[in-house]
């Protein structure tokens, strides 16, 4: 094999991986577009090694060339386990931790030279997680959205309080709150909630905006 040929390889399945890791991305998930292109460039470099040993030394030891790729698929288990969170009875995650395995396979398959068969496969899993989705929500409905704001308070006595209060008269829950930077004037706190059945995230949106000494910094979905 030569430098080449092992470059395009390696090129190839950073760019698919980065494929679906893009869609992920968007969707503000745990592993997004780095997480899945270097888990595909991984994998291909696993497969253009092991095929390099082959050829270094055939006939001087016996060398299995999949056992390396075997390793690539059970060992990325771990990566896609730390993706999946346990929210009281529901699990979040599944559906990247099968992307992530799902880009390890089509790095293999790059890897060893199977362009055609990788291509389909990021065609079928990029199809999975844009169109099945939507082909989900018009069969069971929107997905509920647990939305999540970034918002700066003047750092005095009461007033996160004053932001909780006006929260739970919508009705919505805060499940969690991080305070992310805290000086002699303002407080820097991340918000997640959980909305009730009739309430939206551009309710909430606008109930912040209208509170005294309240700057929205930044508000999205997970």
């Amino acid at each position: 094999m030569d430098l080449l040929s092992m470059l395009a390889r390696l090129l190839v399945a950073a760019l698919l991986g980065g494929v679906v890791g893009l869609e992920r991305e968007i969707k503000k998930r745990a592993a997004g577009l780095r997480t899945h292109l270097l888990v595909s460039l991984g994998s291909a470099l696993v497969m253009v090694t092991a095929e390099f040993m082959l050829i270094r030394y055939q006939g001087a030891v016996n060398i299995d060339p999949t056992r390396l790729g075997a390793q690539v698929i059970s060992g990325i288990g771990f990566l896609g386990a730390g993706t999946i969170i346990k929210q009281g009875a529901s699990i979040k995650g599944l559906t990247t931790a099968a992307s992530l395995w799902a880009v390890a396979c089509v790095g293999l398959a790059v890897g060893a030279g199977h362009y055609g068969a990788a291509l389909f496969a990021v065609a079928v899993i990029y199809g999975a997680l844009v169109l099945l989705e939507k082909f989900e929500e018009r069969r069971t409905g929107p997905t509920r959205i647990n939305p999540e704001f970034t918002i700066k308070l003047a750092n005095r006595p009461g007033k996160l309080g004053e932001v909780a209060s006006a929260i739970g008269e919508t009705g919505a829950n805060i499940t969690n709150i991080e305070v992310e930077s805290d000086d002699e004037n303002y407080t820097v706190v991340k918000l997640r909630l959980h909305l009730p059945k009739g309430v939206t995230r551009e309710q909430v949106y606008i109930l912040l905006k209208s509170i005294d000494q309240l700057l929205l910094i930044d508000d999205s979905i997970v």
